[in-house]
């Protein structure tokens, strides 16, 4: 009965909301091309590239542990796929394109343009990849020595009531 019930807010809320969604018109080409600017401006191309290279390495580690005689053909048929695939990231820039021209107006997607075409703005696209790798090293650092406290504070509080850990 509560699978049932689930299901059926679930369909309500598809028909009533779904509708919606679907009613939004599809971003027109000048905005989706604008979008693709604005995407490869802010150094989208450059984002996506070590995805092809990802996914060709990690085949081909998958392949050498099951055959590692293999090891100097399969380097080479990485380096030709690696240049092969290299195009499909056209498919990753399209789609990102695509996104933010679904959420942005083509005005907003000019101006947001504008600003990364700046000085100012391509100092942001230099600057936000090293602020996100510090702030990510940070939050990994910072997370262990929560932890740790989190865990004090649980043995400290089960102690109070009698436990352990």
């Amino acid at each position: 009965m509560k699978h049932l019930r689930l299901a059926a807010a679930l369909l309500f809320a598809c028909m009533t909301f779904g509708g919606a969604v679907l009613a939004q018109p599809a971003p027109s080409a000048s905005a989706v091309a604008t979008a693709r600017e604005l995407v490869e401006t802010k150094g989208g191309a450059a984002m996506f590239d070590p995805v092809i290279v990802s996914v060709v390495e990690q085949t081909k580690g998958a392949l050498l542990q099951t055959n590692p005689q293999l090891a100097k053909d399969l380097n080479d048929v990485s380096a030709q796929l690696r240049t092969e695939f290299a195009s499909k990231r056209d498919e990753l820039l399209g789609y990102a394109a695509k996104l933010y021209a679904e959420r942005f107006s083509e005005q907003e997607l000019k101006d947001m343009l504008a600003f990364y075409k700046s000085p100012l703005g391509r100092k942001m696209s230099n600057v936000e990849p090293q602020v996100l790798d510090a702030t990510f090293t940070y939050i990994q650092q910072w997370g262990q020595q929560i932890s740790e406290q989190v865990m004090n504070r649980f043995r400290a509080e089960m102690k109070k009531k009698g436990h352990n850990l």
